[in-house]
C-alpha cells in the first residue's frame, strides 16, 4: 500500500531529483506505524527517512524527503528569512521539521512554509504565503511565481520520472532497486 504511493507520489524524491514528497495514505485497520518503519528499513540505508507529519482517524500524512537535501535546502537564505519569521529554529533540520509536524497538528492555517520542505524555491513560496492568486506565472507542483521557464522545466522531469518509475514497477522492479543513492560527497 504504502510502497504504491511512494511510486505514485514520491518518484522524484526517490530518484534524487527533488528534496520531498508530502502524500497522504489512508489508514489501515491497524494503522500504518509497522509498514512505514518496515519501509525506513529500506530508505534509510539509502538516503531517505519516511515520516508521519500529520494524522486523523482516516487518514496520515506522510513526508518522504532526503536529510541532506533538506538541510541544503533550509540554508538557502529565502528559506532561512521565512522559517526565523515563523519561529523556526533555523540551524537543526531535524528540529525544523519537528516544528513544521507542530505547526500542522496545532495552527488554525496551513503551514506554506511546507513548500520549503519539499524543494520548492524560497521565493515562490514567500510569494505565495504573502498573495497566493497574485503574480502567478504557471503552475506545477507548486505555484511559480519567479522562473517560469525552470520551474516548468521541472514539472515536466518530475512527470517524466513518476512515468518512468510507474512502467519499472509494472515490469517488476522493486522499491529498493528503484531508489537512487547520492554520491557520498554531497552528503
Amino acid at each position: 500500500m504504502i510502497e504504491e504511493s511512494l511510486i505514485e507520489y514520491g518518484a522524484p524524491t526517490l530518484a534524487g531529483i527533488k528534496t520531498g514528497n508530502a502524500f497522504s495514505i489512508h489508514n489501515s485497520r491497524n494503522g500504518i506505524t509497522e509498514e512505514i518503519r518496515s519501509i525506513n528499513n529500506i530508505l534509510t540505508k539509502k538516503g531517505l527517512r519516511l515520516v508521519p507529519i500529520k494524522q486523523t482517524d482516516k487518514f496520515t500524512l506522510v513526508y518522504l524527503y532526503r536529510p541532506s537535501r533538506l538541510k541544503k535546502d533550509l540554508k538557502l537564505p529565502g528559506a532561512v528569512s521565512i522559517l526565523s519569521k515563523k519561529g523556526y529554529c533555523c540551524e537543526d533540520p531535524d528540529r525544523c521539521l519537528a516544528q513544521l509536524v507542530e505547526h500542522l497538528r496545532e495552527d488554525k492555517d496551513f503551514p506554506h512554509e511546507i513548500g520549503l520542505f519539499l524543494g520548492y524555491p524560497p521565493d515562490d513560496v514567500r510569494s505565495f504565503m504573502e498573495s497566493p492568486c497574485r503574480g502567478v506565472k504557471c503552475v506545477g507542483c507548486w505555484k511559480a511565481y519567479s522562473n517560469r521557464e525552470e520551474a516548468e522545466k521541472t514539472f515536466e522531469r518530475f512527470q517524466k520520472c513518476t512515468e518512468i518509475y510507474k512502467k519499472e514497477t509494472d515490469k517488476g522492479k522493486s522499491l529498493e532497486e528503484l531508489i537512487v543513492v547520492e554520491p557520498v560527497n554531497e552528503r
